[in-house]
């Protein structure tokens, strides 16, 4: 719900077309398959440059210069378009490299829309500290409210409070807050990091220097979704009725999953229906959501028609739709149809996402089917060459600690952890495995797990003391604790100084060789 600065000052004529629903946009590849850009005005003038093919290195640059080589005029208008559609395209190198070419040409003036578009591409592209750099190197007269609002947004973006409110507070003093997109930017901040009161703070200051638009409005029903409060949404909602706005499927699509969440079905299925009225084919991922609300719905039969709708308005649907649709049926307790899915998300793609055979390994897993889960794994996943991802071995870490196959969950858990370039704790999973490894009184399974954690770069006083209470159910003094503890930089508590207490009175243990 952050929209990325617009460049509302240049001119919405549209004499190019960039892509098209042939040159769709494969997400697998990091390239511009095809570019085609012509005249409306006059079909027989037109530039088409391939750029990106395997093995090429062209881009969209040189493509305009080509067309200008030629004898072309390239007009600015029609630039600008081409930035807006590699934008849609998430191309933004590309884009980026328009907007500098523009700057170039002398012929070409640019107004603050044009330096906020580039200023967010930049951050895109270099980072917050390179787009910092640029708006202070802009002229003056070009530091206004367009160019503000994209800095802001780039804050927004980077959850950078401490600036986002800097700036608000410099462009409340220029003046630069007659319209809400700032305003929104600062509501979805607070709303990120639960900071509900001043979400509504800042809604009264929006409403003291103008008026919401819908997104406000969106945004404040996003608050009051997340905490499942139903009273405020609806007066939120007939506040939206008494102005001249029109809520939006995005509205009814919060509303739904508050009534949801309160178990108000009958409301929530009203307001779904509304919903789907105002789902088209250009509010494409409106039928995602659709799908999610009729499954917290539990009506499987509309579940199937909006799918069999999406497939009926667009050609191709990508691997997010896939996903959604095989957890929905996931949900519903569908797992023989959403398995169906999957074969056929097999046949069209070639992502190998390893998001969506998860949602299927996760479904067996959880029903305790741990055999269908690997005859899953090795034919559908390893034998369609589908890289595991660190979910997959995870899942299967917890399949094997319900089945206590103890060799199976190390194994397991170390590809977890070796799947990743830098593993973020997870003391959940930890705590699992050590759980099992005490029962069993695995000594030597717990100094392993250890060893791998530490060579993650984890370990922690409480890591310590359930390897000791591993040693303790097993009736063995651990050695060199203390060394050890000291070496890693980890500090013993109460709890570890009882338990090598209590142990140092049992027999001794062998000293790992990995010690």
């Amino acid at each position: 719900l952050i929209y990325a600065p617009s460049c509302s000052t240049v001119t919405r004529r549209r004499p190019i077309y960039l892509g098209g629903s042939h040159h769709r946009w494969s997400e697998t590849s990091r390239t511009i398959s095809t570019w085609h850009l012509h005249y409306q005005e006059n079909r027989k003038r037109h530039i088409r440059s391939e750029t990106s093919k395997p093995g090429l290195h062209k881009t969209a640059v040189i493509a305009i210069k080509k067309w200008k080589e030629e004898g072309h005029v390239v007009r600015k208008y029609e630039l600008n378009r081409i930035v807006r559609e590699l934008r849609k395209l998430k191309r933004y190198k590309h884009a980026l490299e328009v907007c500098e070419w523009m700057t170039l040409q002398q012929d070409i003036k640019l107004l603050e829309g044009d330096y906020a578009v580039h200023l967010d591409l930049i951050a895109k592209i270099r980072g917050i500290n390179s787009a910092e750099k640029f708006f202070e190197d802009l002229p003056s007269k070009m530091k206004g409210q367009p160019t503000c609002t994209a800095l802001l947004h780039i804050y927004v973006q980077h959850k950078d409070f401490s600036k986002a409110e800097s700036l608000m507070k410099r462009m409340s003093e220029c003046g630069f807050l007659k319209c809400p997109l700032p305003f929104n930017h600062m509501m979805s901040l607070y709303i990120s990091n639960g900071q509900f009161d001043r979400v509504l703070e800042t809604l009264h200051e929006l409403k003291k220097n103008t008026s919401p638009d819908i997104v406000t409005y969106n945004l404040w029903l996003t608050a009051c979704n997340s905490q499942g409060d139903i009273t405020s949404a609806e007066k939120i909602f007939l506040e939206l009725k008494k102005t001249r706005l029109n809520p939006d499927w995005v509205t009814f699509s919060l509303l739904t999953s508050i009534y949801i969440k309160n178990s108000r079905f009958e409301d929530a299925l009203l307001s779904v229906k509304e919903m789907e009225k105002q789902v088209f084919k250009k509010t494409r991922v409106a039928f995602s959501s659709l799908i999610s609300l009729y499954t917290g719905l539990g009506r499987l039969e509309d579940v199937n028609r909006v799918w069999k709708k999406m497939k009926s308005s667009f050609r191709k649907l990508n691997d997010a739709e896939y996903n959604c649709m095989i957890s929905s049926l996931i949900k519903l307790n569908e797992l023989e149809e959403a398995e169906d899915i999957y074969t056929e998300w097999e046949s069209v793609s070639v992502t190998g996402d390893s998001r969506l055979p998860n949602l299927i390994l996760a479904a067996y897993i959880n029903k305790n089917k741990i055999k269908m889960a690997e005859m899953f794994f090795e034919k559908r996943v390893a034998g369609k060459g589908i890289v595991p991802s660190y979910t997959t071995w995870e899942l299967f870490t917890y399949g094997y600690i319900h089945e206590k196959q103890m060799d199976k969950v190390l194994e397991c858990f170390k590809k977890a952890i070796g799947s990743v370039k830098k593993w973020e704790p997870d003391l959940k999973i930890i705590r699992e495995v050590y759980r099992l490894l005490e029962e069993y009184g695995n000594v030597k399974g717990a100094e392993e797990v250890l060893v791998t954690l530490r060579n993650a770069g984890f370990v922690s006083t409480e890591l310590y003391n359930l390897v000791l209470k591993v040693y303790f159910k097993a009736g063995k003094m651990p050695l060199i604790v203390g060394e050890r503890m000291k070496k890693d930089g980890v500090l013993m508590n109460d709890e570890t100084r009882q338990l090598i207490k209590v142990t140092s009175t049992m027999c001794v243990s062998e000293v790992p060789s990995y010690l």
